[in-house]
């Protein structure tokens, strides 16, 4: 269930900020819409250090998305933001190389 998972926003305010500004300089207004109710379904748990990634969405691990699948590639001042979007919905935030973020409110 959706209100079962955190909001992004809630979680890490900064993040979304940042998304929601560079997809609108990215002109991806509706995508900039979306990114403010976005949930914390999961983290990437790769392990590597570079990494802060967070799954959006549930999704299969290791599955490709199909049909209407797109990547959004943003540019931060730090790092690399990179989504997953598929048929309009935002399924994962790709965080690489950025400082830690810090995260607010309830541990989950």
């Amino acid at each position: 269930m959706e209100q079962d998972h955190p909001l992004i926003r809630d979680a890490f305010p900064d993040l979304i900020a940042e998304l929601i500004a560079l997809l609108e300089d990215e002109g991806e207004r509706e995508l900039a819409i979306c990114a403010w109710d976005l949930r914390l379904v999961d983290e990437c748990g790769c392990g590597d250090g570079f990494c802060q990634s967070i799954r959006t969405a549930d999704h299969p691990r290791g599955q490709p998305y199909g049909p209407g699948h797109r990547c959004v590639p943003l540019l931060p001042s730090k790092g690399m933001l990179i989504l997953d979007v598929v048929d309009g919905r935002i399924m994962y935030i790709e965080i690489l190389d950025r400082p830690p973020m810090h995260r607010r409110g309830p541990q989950p």
